[in-house]
């Protein structure tokens, strides 16, 4: 089972990314091991997850999400 996720910086900037365990990775970010990206834009929270069947439907449904303006992101992470 993959994840394809996003995380809310404290800058409020969004951080989508995939992981096949995604609470280890989740702590990474906080961590500062996780994404080049997070090292320089602290987490703050995890604001969605999405569960896909492989590494290869992830990585595709990642490269979606992350050609999307911020509004599109934050209308799919919304109830």
């Amino acid at each position: 089972m993959w994840f394809v996720y996003i995380i809310e910086c404290q800058d409020k900037s969004l951080y989508t990314g995939i992981t096949n365990n995604l609470e280890k990775r989740f702590k990474d970010h906080l961590a500062g091991k996780g994404g080049n990206y997070t090292r320089s834009h602290k987490p703050k929270k995890l604001i969605y997850k999405e569960v896909v069947s492989s590494r290869s439907a992830a990585l595709k449904r990642e490269y979606q999400i992350k050609r999307w303006p911020r509004e599109k992101k934050l209308h799919l992470i919304k109830p």
